[in-house]
């Protein structure tokens, strides 16, 4: 018997990726499902996994937390800065615990990209691949969610306001992103590395696809990187953090977020959700 961890549970991907384990049949009973906060996960609990408490900046909570786990999902925490620590922590305490295996969320191109997301998400890669535990990547590019979020304030506007040049973006749903963690965590697939993403699209196909749908003219409206960083700030964002974000639209505009893999399609063994039906879905 295999004992399945997630980490993160309580936020999006973590909690998907444990449906979708679900959904592929594993045994409420073989999941663990460690959330800093079990409150949120209590439906789970309903179903029968069993949910932990750990917090990443708590490393006794992950040793009690993986006690017993045999494959670890680790989803990248969500705060720029202090991811490294965070994952070193939850790496060290696998350790402990005799995981024997690590699966690790990063993004897309991690060792190539420019993306200022990129740094922590490469220390962290270079922090399983010194660990004795076998590891596996899965890089994952943009999420859709990202930009179906703002829809809202796109047809308010009437703009999609970027810096991305207008480039293409191979972006996936949070659900696909997980479906892929689960099918891989289901698989002897130690050691290999996952470029994640669906079909590209561009900014002005995000527009059109919007104008459409909802009979409001939404056009793309490109900028340069220093203006999109005025905006923001302009916004109320500080300088530091609005070039920061402003960063990923440039490192979009390079290219860094498309890809040809065809990696997710082959590990859910089905073709990814579109940008199309991922913006009628939002709608």
């Amino acid at each position: 018997m295999t004992t399945y961890a997630v980490t993160g549970t309580s936020g999006r991907l973590g909690r998907l990726i444990v449906e979708h384990l679900l959904a592929r049949d594993v045994a409420p009973s073989d999941i663990v499902a460690i959330a800093r906060t079990e409150s949120k996960v209590a439906d789970l609990a309903d179903k029968g996994v069993t949910v932990r408490h750990g917090d990443y900046d708590e490393p006794a909570s992950l040793d009690a937390a993986l006690a017993g786990v045999d494959r670890l999902v680790l989803v990248s925490a969500s705060e720029p800065g202090k991811r490294l620590p965070q994952h070193q922590a939850v790496i060290a305490a696998a350790e402990k615990a005799g995981v024997s295996r690590i699966l690790y969320t990063s993004i897309l191109g991690a060792d190539t990209t420019t993306n200022p997301l990129a740094g922590e998400h490469v220390a962290t890669e270079e922090a399983l691949a010194a660990s004795a535990i076998p590891a596996t990547i899965l890089r994952n590019s943009w999420y859709y969610e990202n930009y179906t979020a703002q829809i809202p304030q796109y047809l308010a506007n009437g703009a999609i306001t970027t810096a991305t040049n207008n480039a293409r973006i191979s972006a996936a749903t949070r659900s696909d992103y997980a479906e892929a963690a689960a099918a891989a965590a289901l698989q002897d697939a130690e050691g290999k590395v996952y470029e994640l993403g669906a079909e590209p699209f561009t900014m002005t196909n995000l527009a059109e696809t919007l104008t459409t749908a909802t009979d409001t003219d939404v056009r793309h409206h490109a900028v340069s990187v220093d203006e999109l960083v005025g905006g923001m700030v302009q916004a109320g964002l500080d300088e530091g953090t609005a070039r920061f974000w402003a960063g990923v639209d440039a490192s979009i505009a390079k290219g860094d977020l498309v890809t040809e893999s065809t990696d997710l399609a082959d590990l859910i063994g089905h073709e990814p959700t579109r940008m199309k039906d991922a913006v009628l879905a939002a709608l």
